[in-house]
């Protein structure tokens, strides 16, 4: 779980917080994102989409968050999509049988396990409802799925997705025959999800209605072994947890395909890039791991699974699930439909059904998440900072733009200024409220890497203040330099330190 420090700067700056939560009854599992929450997440998606589909030379699709039932029995969700589910027997409250059990045991029993293993160990280790301390019924398989009637008078029946990635496989064809593309090829989504959790809990954690990032690879599997910039990752350590001997590994992803740790090099490629991305987001790498899951553990579409995790104080939290499908999902989905999904490519001496490696990552718990690594509390003198050290590439605003006081023609000056850097596609937080310092602690609780401020020197010589926010350093800038300050900032070409004094 994320701190009670980060929990608390986010419910104090309205990062996100329960959806209609003014009402009494509000429903548990659904969240709603304050404005600098928002603009926060819209930049981690920005970045998802630039690291992982558009350099990886990905196409993105938009599809619909409602799919009629036909799509869902192919699938397998209307026969797999389940929570064990256990009852009080007196006050009805309803459980995660597999929840109530991990916290008794304090460790996570696999995905496929029955229901009469449940009840077996409800009974073994004596667990009674939370609530009254009451004897629990017997264990029930919940199916998750949010139904919808679609249509008046014969209403046809249809859900509410339960994973961004459906659309994907069911659109591949008509994107393979229009939009000239070869495999491999990642075709992703950024989209909402609804799954009806028996018991959510943990914040953003588990939640009812969801977002997802993912990214399907389809490939030819006669060429799983063929990747275009391997020598870009060869030498790149993965940090693999391995079933075996239940330790992490770190070896390069030449060392993991050699010892058949991974089953290809376009699998071994993509977890490089999935461990890649999350380390950009401030993540150390001695807190990131890919947990590998038995047979009884997986996803039942998956053949091989990889749970990227983080560490978060004593416990390992699933952000993306990496999961070889085979062609399992072309191969159901053609049955169900009467379709013939097989394709033919150059240099494979038979039509095939493509598979698919998927990373499907959780929007909100990866906002958090990442809120959390990047969260600093710092002792200066009597005082405590806090702060979020965000790359500048995830922070809600580029520049926050500061006048020294409102009065003497300087609030004008600075809003002059707020306004160019705007024209010049900068995220600008403009505020003027409260003392100096205050404006410089709030901008930093929110992970803004600078902040200009606009004082009387600068009605002289049209000069300003320049703050870097995790050093908290200072430099006078020339206005007329902002620009190309910030262009080079952006491209990387120069940091603050870079500079004159």
């Amino acid at each position: 779980m994320p701190s009670t420090d980060t929990t608390n700067l986010a419910q104090r700056r309205g990062l996100f917080f329960p959806s209609a939560e003014i009402h009494a009854n509000f429903p548990a599992g659904f969240f709603d994102y304050g404005p600098e929450g928002t603009k926060i997440k819209q930049r981690l998606v920005e970045h998802w989409r630039k690291t992982l589909v558009e350099n990886e030379g990905g196409v993105e699709i938009d599809g619909s968050v409602i799919l009629p039932e036909s799509v869902f029995r192919a699938s397998g969700h209307l026969e797999n999509f389940n929570d064990p589910l256990v009852t009080c027997e007196t006050c009805k409250t309803p459980y995660r049988a597999d929840k109530l059990i991990e916290d008794k045991l304090g460790y996570e029993i696999p995905e496929g396990a029955s229901a009469d293993f449940f009840d077996q160990k409800i009974a073994e280790l004596k667990i009674v409802c939370p609530k009254d301390k009451k004897p629990l019924g017997k264990t029930t398989q919940f199916n998750m799925m949010m139904e919808v009637e679609l249509g008046a008078g014969k209403k046809s029946k249809g859900y509410l997705k339960p994973e961004a990635c459906q659309n994907i496989f069911l659109d591949f064809p008509r994107i393979w025959k229009s939009g000239r593309i070869k495999l491999p090829i990642g075709i992703a989504q950024f989209g909402r999800a609804f799954r009806n959790e028996i018991a959510p809990r943990q914040g953003l954690l588990r939640t009812r209605e969801l977002e997802h990032m993912d990214v399907e690879v389809f490939f030819n599997p006669y060429k799983i072994n063929e990747v275009e910039k391997w020598e870009e990752i060869k030498d790149y350590k993965l940090q693999l947890y391995l079933l075996s001997d239940k330790k992490i590994h770190s070896l390069s992803c030449e060392e993991a395909l050699k010892q058949k740790i991974v089953s290809g090099k376009i699998i071994t490629y993509w977890l490089a890039r999935a461990q890649q991305f999350f380390h950009s987001l401030n993540i150390p790498l001695e807190k990131i791991r890919f947990r590998e899951l038995e047979k009884e553990a997986r996803a039942f579409y998956a053949a091989e699974t990889w749970d990227l995790e983080v560490k978060m104080d004593d416990a390992w939290v699933e952000l993306a699930a990496c999961n070889y499908r085979t062609d399992y999902d072309l191969k159901t989905h053609g049955k169900e439909s009467k379709q013939d999904l097989s394709i033919r490519e150059e240099g494979t001496p038979e039509k095939f059904i493509p598979h698919i490696f998927e990373i499907s990552t959780g929007v909100g718990r990866t906002f958090w998440v990442m809120l959390d690594a990047n969260f600093r509390k710092e002792k200066r003198g009597p005082e405590e900072r806090l702060f979020l050290d965000l790359p500048p590439a995830l922070a809600p605003y580029d520049v926050a733009v500061f006048p020294l006081m409102k009065k003497d023609g300087l609030a004008e000056h600075a809003e002059e200024l707020s306004h160019h850097l705007r024209k010049q596609n900068l995220r600008v937080l403009y505020d003027e409220a409260g003392s100096i310092g205050k404006r410089y602690a709030r901008a930093d609780e929110i992970g803004v890497s600078f902040a200009i401020t606009v004082d009387y020197q600068s009605l002289k010589d049209r000069s300003v203040t320049l703050r870097e926010r995790t050093s908290m350093k200072q430099k006078r800038i020339e206005v007329d330099d902002l620009d190309e300050v910030f262009w080079n900032f952006s491209t990387g070409q120069r940091t603050f330190d870079d500079l004159a004094d």
